[in-house]
């Protein structure tokens, strides 16, 4: 069997050895590159699908993380769906939200434990197998209106008109076109999308919510599609604009 290969964007040494021993450890293969812009380019180059997922650090020598994320996100298919485990050193929640919203999938603040890194990326790698796991293989689209969820291309649609999501944002909006009209709590779309929860208190499932509306809102100040319930989490609206 193949070992996922992870692509590590940081310039400490000493942690990428540290994280390439204990991933190999655990079946992965690690490649390390130190700058930003060197490591999109390794992974442009690659084949589709060489690699599983992506380990950034926040603060690098050439750019910053926000901006390695920011142009992978506009990078075709399939690139820009790699999945983008954020490290960070700062402890600015900001820090952590920007980059949620530049498209990172998860965070981990620095220092961390291995085991929470290695938790966090296999739960990164299991998102689309969860997403999919109570649906037929033929699952047709999901049409409300003039959107289309469609969970076989993995692609969202308004006006026929597809719309970019990362793969976290697709599976939670497809957690919750899924469940149209039935109210989820966070805990609920972090257990489906996660597999399990790592922080019973992560806000970050808001910002990903955020982002999803800016892709399929006509105005996400006033979203029609997906709609808070104070106190109780999010609802997908049954019935939707023609």
């Amino acid at each position: 069997m193949n070992q996922p290969r992870i692509l590590l964007i940081d310039d400490d040494q000493r942690l990428a050895g540290m994280v390439a021993t204990y991933l190999a450890q655990n079946g992965y293969v690690l490649v390390h590159e130190e700058r930003g812009l060197p490591g999109l380019e390794r992974l442009a180059a690659a084949e589709p699908g060489h690699f599983s997922a992506m380990l950034l650090d926040l603060m690098l020598p050439d750019t910053d993380g926000l901006e390695v994320c920011r142009r992978l996100r506009a990078l075709p298919q399939p690139l820009r769906s790699l999945p983008v485990l954020m490290l960070t050193a700062k402890g600015d929640p900001l820090d952590r939200v920007i980059g949620l919203e530049l498209g990172a999938d998860d965070y981990l603040p620095k220092p961390f434990e291995p085991r929470e890194l290695l938790a966090r990326l296999r739960a990164l790698l299991r998102r689309p197998t969860l997403a999919d796991a109570d649906a037929p293989q033929a699952e047709p689209p999901l049409r409300f209106g003039r959107l289309e969820v469609d969970p076989g291309a993995r692609v969202v649609r308004v006006d026929g008109v597809e719309r970019p999501l990362t793969a976290y944002q697709f599976d939670l909006l497809l957690a919750l076109a899924r469940r149209a009209g039935r109210v989820l709590s966070r805990e609920q779309l972090i257990e489906a999308l996660k597999g399990g929860s790592l922080e019973p208190f992560d806000r970050s499932i808001d910002v990903h919510v955020g982002r999803v509306r800016a892709a399929i809102e006509d105005d996400p100040r006033s979203p029609r599609r997906i709609i808070t319930v104070r106190g109780a989490g999010y609802v997908f609206a049954k019935v939707q604009d023609a």
